[in-house]
């Protein structure tokens, strides 16, 4: 399924399912234009999916967008795409598994635009492999820890005390649904460090709460863009692209704690009770499936 595709063109089965098992909300225009416009709202992974989405959004509600991303090109094009439709856009070509650089780009984004009042954690990096196929590749590791941790982390390090100071400022954490749930076989990497960012930036919450920072963790479900295409997920319901852009908005309007599905506490609160069994439960069903 491609990041352009509407939902009216999934299967109505899907669709269906989709509406049942991963509600939305989408804020009205007039609620997303009083939250952000004249805001400069910092988007990291804008160049493609849900990051790219939620820029156009915010930019169209009056939000100044700092796009944030690998891809200069692509960044061009988007920025060139909101300006042209009437939107302020602002491109900051960057790599998240750079420290250093990730650092100068907070000090660019100060310098030229003062303050940041919404971050949207979105960049993300998956990797879907067994264990026994990753004896030799570390590296495996470590991207998926610099883009999803220690990348944001850095990059907050730098942002977080002038928030502090203006005494407001919001983050959005686009997490996963996985942080909540038991943990998966295949999914190590990934797992492990979307979880570490969530527990640093949910502590990190409760001590700059009194300095008028906020933060909501989004655990977002299956969404089908060019980041989840390499696992076959055909097969099971999720939401496009333009409905997770919506829970983002959404986000940024309400400045819940978190979002997430409905059933993640049920499952949370058995998981916590029958642990052991859980555990068991996912090795045979990874067994059948064959390794």
């Amino acid at each position: 399924m491609s990041e352009t595709q509407p939902t009216t063109g999934r299967p109505l089965a899907e669709r269906v399912a989709a509406k049942l098992l991963y509600p939305t909300s989408r804020p009205s225009a007039k609620d997303l234009h009083a939250a952000v416009s004249g805001r400069n709202v910092l988007v990291t992974g804008a160049s493609h999916g849900i990051g790219k989405a939620s820029a156009r959004k915010l930019a169209a509600a009056g939000a100044t967008v700092l796009l944030v991303a690998r891809s200069a090109g692509e960044l061009e094009r988007l920025t060139a795409a909101i300006t042209a439709a009437g939107g302020v856009a602002h491109a900051y070509p960057a790599d998240m598994t750079d420290m250093d650089a990730v650092d100068r780009l907070a000090s660019r984004l100060l310098t030229a635009h003062g303050h940041i009042d919404v971050l949207i954690n979105n960049a993300g990096k998956s990797i879907r492999r067994p264990i026994d196929e990753s004896y030799d590749r570390f590296h495996d590791f470590t991207r998926t820890i610099d883009v999803n941790y220690l990348g944001p982390v850095r990059l907050l390090l730098t942002l977080l005390p002038a928030m502090r100071s203006r005494g407001s400022g919001h983050i959005v954490n686009v997490s996963t649904w996985g942080v909540l749930m038991p943990p998966a076989p295949r999914w190590a990497a990934y797992g492990a460090s979307k979880a570490a960012f969530d527990v640093w930036l949910r502590s990190v919450a409760t001590e700059i709460a009194a300095d008028g920072v906020t933060a909501t963790s989004i655990y977002m479900p299956l969404v089908h863009t060019r980041m989840s295409a390499p696992t076959d997920f055909s097969r099971v319901p999720g939401l496009t692209v333009d409905e997770a852009s919506d829970l983002v908005c959404h986000a940024v309007t309400a400045k819940p704690v978190e979002i997430a599905p409905w059933w993640s506490t049920p499952i949370q609160v058995w998981t916590g009770l029958t642990r052991s069994r859980a555990q068991h439960f996912l090795a045979r069903a990874f067994q059948r499936r064959g390794a």
